[in-house]
Formats: C-alpha cells, sequence, structure tokens
C-alpha cells in the first residue's frame, strides 16, 4: 500500500508535469499581470507610469519613461501570456530581464526583508524555467496543438502522448 503511494506521489506522469505548469503559470502570471497594471494603469493602489518613470528616474535609470513602459509592458503582457499559455518562450525572455534589472537595480543585498532582491530572483528564474518549457497541455497552446502539428522537434514521448490524447 506505501509503495503504490510513494509510486503514485513519486513517479511523474505528463498529466502531473502539465498540472504543475498550469499552476505555476497562473500564479506567477497572476503576479506579474497584478504589478503590471499597478505600473501600466494606476490599478490597485498602483502610481501608473509616470510615478514608475519617476521612480526609476530616482533610481538613475535612463530613459526612464521608456523603461517604465518597456517594464511594465513586460509585466502586464508576460503575466498575460503566462496566464493563458500561449507564447510562453517568447514571454519569458522580457520578464527575466525585467526581473533581474529590477532585482540589482532597485534592491541592494539578497534578503527581501532588507530590501533584497530574493524575490525578484525568484520571479526572473520561474519565469526563465516556465520559458525552457511549453505551457503544458493546459494553456491555450495546448488547445491548439493537434496531431497535424506533432513535429519531430517534439519528443517521441510527447508525440505518443499527444496522439493518444
Amino acid at each position: 500500500m506505501l509503495k503504490s503511494i510513494l509510486n503514485l506521489v513519486m513517479t511523474p506522469t505528463a498529466r502531473r508535469q502539465d498540472l504543475g505548469l498550469l499552476l505555476l503559470r497562473l500564479s506567477v502570471g497572476a503576479v506579474f499581470v497584478f504589478h503590471g497594471s499597478q505600473k501600466l494603469f494606476g490599478a490597485f493602489g498602483g502610481h501608473g507610469i509616470a510615478g514608475f518613470a519617476g521612480y526609476l528616474g530616482q533610481l538613475g535609470v535612463p530613459l526612464p519613461v521608456m523603461n517604465a513602459w518597456l517594464a511594465a509592458s513586460a509585466e502586464f503582457f508576460g503575466g498575460l501570456a503566462l496566464l493563458l499559455g500561449l507564447a510562453t518562450p517568447l514571454a519569458a525572455v522580457p520578464l527575466t530581464i525585467t526581473m533581474l534589472v529590477a532585482g540589482f537595480t532597485a534592491h541592494s543585498g539578497f534578503d527581501i526583508t532588507q530590501g533584497g532582491n530574493e524575490y525578484t530572483l525568484v520571479l526572473a528564474s520561474v519565469a526563465l524555467a516556465l520559458g525552457l518549457n511549453d505551457p503544458g497541455r493546459y494553456s491555450l497552446q495546448g488547445l491548439f496543438v493537434s496531431a497535424a502539428s506533432v513535429t519531430e522537434a517534439t519528443p517521441l514521448s510527447r508525440q505518443t502522448e499527444l496522439l493518444s490524447a
């Protein structure tokens, strides 16, 4: 009995991996959309582009208005892409770069309780990890995948799974 439970829990399956990707995409995507909304639209108590650009200017970031638009758009639209599971590798690039830049310009040290960059580094790592994978079966992109779109670039195990789904 214990062995079967351990096998169930410890043996990865495509369905469980897809569920894991879904949970990561939804949670991190929501965080990015939330913070992007604050910066772009002033939603959720944010200060909008003007406030964000002013903050970037105080940090000494060059071209603060342009960089405010780039970072806020990356967070909002990249977060939407993660939530929907559409073009996640493409969304991961600006999200990862934005979080790395934020981590090393707006934060110092590591400990988040002391203004450190640990949170932005975690977000950058998760965005990059999601970008290195397809978004999984539970995504808009997964809905568009059909037997006709299985290519040689898809691993054989995934091709078999897609064809039998």
